[in-house]
């Protein structure tokens, strides 16, 4: 019976020193000197993506789940509103163009002697009222007429002088031509056209919606016909890259790494697929073991954040999953 008792006590002794010679194996696996193994999930950027304009849905061109690429269509507005000021802004400035060109030119040959000849026409009349005007005075001082046909001959040469004066300064107007004042307001004019147009041709493009870079179209938030605004989401988007896994550094292993160092990302759903990774920023301040971490002792000591950015091509590293970064610790020297 005592030799059962031995042999029993033996064969727990040698169970638990080869337990606990395997459960320190496995440690010493996880922290190894030459690699640091840290543990965490899949992170992404998820954005919302308005159309920068307020009117109507008038397309929509991907459903929920559907991958896209960078400068892809996804939806559009009503377009004729955005259409119609473009056209006229372009309609303005054809007009605006013609004024600052015949400013340019100056006065046509033409115009000069028609200004000319309008000038030789009120100077003749201007010399028959003169001439009438003497021979009524004439006549007045014979008492043959009355003052009131003196008055009105000496208004109608008075209103004919005028005339050639008026003809005169419009003749040397047209001689001197537009002035250069007037030439710049006119261009200014033009320049503040363009301007509309180009604001006009902007709130076209403001129209259509693209995709900012390679993603996933997580939710369709409006539908065609809805009112849009910038305000209003037309879609929630996951972009793909980058992807990073967001672990936490405990204080004694901080000072093993540094930003840019390289690192390799293991999943449970890929198991034996490594994905190229470098660290890509360590949080300057601590902060408490997040919950997700699951080992109790470590829940009551300060980490820093890390963020390892991975390579996904195959965007097969999704939001939340998951994942176990390997740094190497030889050789990599920060730069």
């Amino acid at each position: 019976m005592k030799t059962i008792i031995r042999v029993i006590i033996i064969v727990t002794l040698a169970g638990g020193v080869a337990g606990g010679y395997w459960y320190w194996k496995a440690r010493q696996h996880d922290t190894n000197d030459d690699t640091l193994v840290l543990y965490g999930n899949v992170d992404i950027r998820q954005v919302e993506l308005a159309i920068n304009g307020s009117e109507r849905v008038g397309r929509i061109l991907v459903e929920e789940g559907d991958f896209v690429e960078q400068k892809q269509l996804l939806a559009e507005l009503e377009l004729e509103r955005f259409e119609l000021q473009v056209a006229r802004a372009k309609a303005q400035i054809e007009i605006q163009q013609q004024v600052v060109a015949r400013l340019e030119a100056g006065t046509r040959p033409e115009e000069l002697r028609q200004a000319e000849a309008s000038l030789l026409s009120a100077k003749a009349e201007y010399d028959d009222a003169d001439v009438t005007l003497k021979r009524v005075l004439a006549l007045r001082a014979k008492k043959a007429v009355a003052q009131q046909e003196v008055d009105d001959v000496k208004s109608k040469r008075d209103s004919a002088a005028a005339n050639v004066q008026l003809l005169q300064a419009s003749l040397d107007l047209a001689k001197a031509g537009p002035r250069k004042e007037d030439i710049a307001e006119a261009k200014a004019e033009l320049k503040g056209m363009e301007v509309e147009l180009a604001q006009a041709k902007h709130d076209l493009k403001d129209a259509s919606l693209y995709a900012p870079s390679r993603g996933i179209i997580q939710e369709r938030i409006l539908e065609v016909g809805d009112m849009a605004s910038p305000q209003k989401p037309v879609f929630t988007f996951a972009l793909v890259d980058p992807v990073w896994v967001r672990a936490y550094v405990s204080e004694p292993d901080l000072g093993k790494i540094h930003d840019g160092m390289k690192a390799v990302v293991v999943t449970d759903s890929f198991p034996g697929k490594e994905y190229e990774a470098w660290v890509g920023f360590i949080s300057p301040t601590a902060e408490f073991t997040p919950k997700p971490v699951e080992t109790a002792e470590l829940r009551t000591k300060l980490v820093y954040q890390v963020r390892v950015f991975v390579k996904n091509p195959k965007s097969e590293l999704r939001l939340g999953m998951p994942a176990t970064v390997k740094i190497k610790l030889i050789s990599q020297s920060p730069n």
